[in-house]
């Protein structure tokens, strides 16, 4: 089984548009899984069908017992998050406040405090309007863990691809270089780089080069819009020499973009003739790449 994942080091380079346009022309080959749980958006794409929906419980928070509680105040003296807050004679915890260290709870005289776990998003097994098994997830709001929620996600799409016996899970990752995409990495066997010529683009996806080699894992690169900055698309290249990492490809601009993600469309679907050869070729290269 091969895994290869979709990153970025900056939102908005194109990184969710070449991951649906290459699942979307090899839907009876792989598992789809949106690791992007902050903001996840493929489901918009796909439209799947959802057959497994559960709640996903990680870290604790702190919740005070009123019937308990004799408002002796320890637990507002220790607090270092302000967390616990009072109503009249009531004490409560403000829980975006609180960060689940427990100390409020080992020093209450009279065990009124409570750290039971936290629901902090939903997790979906589906299968997605082309046919392809897919496992995505939703971060509630406020809720911390997202990396949690991306190594569910990973381990759901491996389940999925020994059930649909696919050895092939395409994963798109976060943005950024933070722990949704630390656990994206996590375990795969290719880093497929979308990046953009642009200064922020640039700087990013030397970032997020520097986090995938920790893994000691093979990368490759996509960059997109290709023909905005001649200059940084240059210097792009050359840094992608330098570090042994290979351009599968370069995109030119198009307004198909953001033209197919509003239609809830695949480059492909939005446009076959101007897209479907090069996703296909884009394939070939990442198939001899982890092959």
């Amino acid at each position: 089984m091969k895994e290869i994942v979709v990153i970025s080091g900056k939102g908005g380079t194109g990184k969710t548009s070449v991951c649906a346009a290459l699942a979307y022309a090899k839907p009876s080959d792989l598992v789809l899984a949106d690791c992007d749980v902050d903001a996840a958006d493929m489901h918009l794409i796909f439209q799947p069908k959802v057959h497994k929906d559960e709640p996903f419980f990680s870290g604790v928070k702190a919740v005070i017992d009123p019937a308990l509680c004799t408002n002796c105040g320890r637990c507002a003296e220790i607090c270092r998050f302000d967390a616990i807050r009072q109503d009249k004679d009531v004490r409560f915890v403000e829980l975006l406040d609180c960060e689940g260290c427990g100390y409020c709870a080992l020093i209450c005289p009279v065990k009124a405090i409570e750290m039971p776990q936290q629901k902090v998003g939903r997790v979906f097994g589906s299968e997605s309007r082309t046919g392809t098994p897919m496992a995505h997830a939703r971060l509630d709001i406020g809720a911390d863990n997202s990396g949690k929620l991306v190594a569910k996600v990973k381990s759901d799409a491996k389940s999925l691809a020994t059930e649909h016996s696919r050895d092939l899970i395409l994963v798109d990752g976060s943005p950024g270089i933070g722990c949704p995409v630390i656990a994206s990495l996590a375990g795969a066997d290719l880093a497929l780089l979308v990046t953009e010529p642009s200064i922020s683009g640039f700087e990013d996806l030397k970032r997020v080069c520097d986090l995938a080699s920790k893994f000691d894992l093979k990368m490759a690169c996509v960059i997109n819009k290709a023909d905005i900055n001649p200059k940084i698309a240059a210097e792009i290249r050359n840094t992608m020499k330098q570090r042994n990492i290979p351009i599968l490809m370069e995109l030119p601009y198009s307004n198909d973009f953001s033209e197919a993600i509003s239609l809830g469309q695949t480059l492909i679907e939005y446009n076959p003739s101007q897209w479907q050869a090069p996703f296909e070729q884009l394939w070939d290269k990442l198939l001899k790449e982890i092959r």
